[in-house]
């Protein structure tokens, strides 16, 4: 089982998942958070939910790393791995976070998923880290809507992020993030918006 294989069994469950709000959802690939890890898949609605993808050729070494940053940002995430790892992996997540496996099967679709836990929201976001998701247009920008601007336009980035968390709370700071990222045009990698069948 591939790592690919996975993915694109990913996408179509998603695809699945999320067809009745296809204008409002978008789904991006390899989103860097923090300069420190990047989720495998990122699906942006109403909340920013993200897949790590543990095939049967992955190890599980950096999966703590992941877990830590993803559970600063992320509204829901999940786990999809391949059963040699499962139960290992499931001793290394927070009670929330959901698992799918991923089984290999022959004929038909190489791999197939199967929900072995459904994630719960996040109970311990981090603001400021979720900030940083940001790009410092679109912090100006949300800081100057605002009019909460002032001296800081010429400020380092963290400076304006710094600014947002300070003025905001954290249900207004998860909005403003999730929104500019939906909206965001220019990702490194992005599968094209959802369409209705």
């Amino acid at each position: 089982m591939r790592d690919a294989d996975v993915r694109l069994a990913l996408h179509r469950w998603l695809r699945e998942q999320h067809h009745n709000e296809s204008h409002q959802t978008r789904i991006v690939d390899e989103l860097a958070i923090a300069g420190q890890v990047r989720v495998d898949t990122a699906v942006l609605n109403g909340s920013f939910a993200g897949f790590e993808i543990k095939s049967a050729s992955d190890t599980l070494r950096r999966l703590p790393r992941q877990v830590e940053v993803y559970s600063a940002v992320l509204d829901y995430a999940t786990l999809v791995v391949a059963r040699n790892h499962a139960a290992k992996a499931r001793e290394l997540l927070p009670r929330w976070w959901g698992v799918i496996e991923a089984v290999s099967v022959a004929g038909g679709d190489p791999v197939v998923l199967r929900t072995a836990r459904e994630p719960r929201p996040n109970p311990r976001l981090e603001p400021r880290l979720l900030c940083t998701l940001l790009w410092r247009s679109e912090a100006l920008d949300e800081l100057e809507l605002r009019g909460i601007a002032a001296g800081v336009r010429s400020k380092p980035n963290r400076v304006l992020w710094d600014r947002l968390c300070d003025s905001l709370d954290s249900a207004e700071v998860r909005q403003i993030v999730r929104e500019r990222l939906k909206a965001r045009s220019g990702w490194r990698a992005e599968t094209p918006p959802l369409q209705c069948a």
